[in-house]
């Protein structure tokens, strides 16, 4: 039997990765943050040192890349070629490269099954751009988390960050793969003026409320 998804999609910086980590705490589910398996394999790119424009060579060394995903103590882990990539997921280079990467279909059609992969063997809660539209359309669980520009803007420089936020919000609604939307029937809440407490709360009454509790052992 699959396990139970937990979709948790939003843009850039609205807070949704935190919120997704402590829901996943909360009921003992896998934390998967998908965006990690795309900025790991645009590590790669940079790695390789080809141009994230040529799709030629992009979807060339895809071909020829092992991208393994598994998870150690409770969170999700991708490893390229045998290699952690660590912190080096979090450098400026792949924070400007990660959109462009995301945006070919092969890219995402190859890492969509190594995420849907995991719900084979786990409860999980995963978050990014498309789990509850693409990835997980199925689950009756999905949560989109938002914020104002403004306050994204914020937190992405506080955390270092200096990627414009309007920029990739751009990049992530307008590509023709997977774009970022509110999936069907997602609980929409704007985490702007709340605390990771009070949206991680909000999110677990939700699904409470549809029952998740009783059906999760929670």
């Amino acid at each position: 039997m699959k396990g139970i998804a937990i979709a948790i999609d939003g843009p850039a910086a609205s807070g949704k990765s935190s919120v997704a980590h402590r829901v996943a705490e909360e009921l003992g589910f896998v934390f998967v943050n998908s965006g990690a398996m795309y900025r790991a394999f645009s590590w790669q790119v940079i790695q390789s040192g080809i141009d994230p424009g040529n799709a030629e060579a992009v979807l060339e060394l895809l071909g020829r890349t092992k991208l393994e995903c598994g998870e150690k103590e409770g969170i999700g882990t991708v490893l390229v070629n045998g290699v952690d990539p660590g912190d080096e997921l979090f450098e400026e280079t792949v924070n400007s490269t990660v959109s462009v990467i995301a945006a070919y279909p092969e890219v995402r059609e190859c890492l969509v099954a190594a995420q849907r992969a995991y719900r084979d063997r786990n409860n999980v809660v995963m978050e990014g751009r498309d789990i509850g539209s693409v990835v997980f359309v199925d689950t009756p669980y999905k949560i989109y988390i938002d914020a104002s520009p403004d306050v994204r803007e914020k937190r992405r420089q506080a955390q270092g960050i200096e990627d414009s936020i309007s920029d990739r919000d751009r990049q992530d609604s307008i590509r023709e793969a997977s774009p970022l939307v509110a999936a069907e029937g997602a609980t929409v809440v704007d985490s702007s003026d709340l605390s990771l407490e009070e949206v991680v709360g909000l999110v677990l009454s939700e699904l409470r409320d549809q029952g998740l509790a009783d059906m999760a052992g929670a």
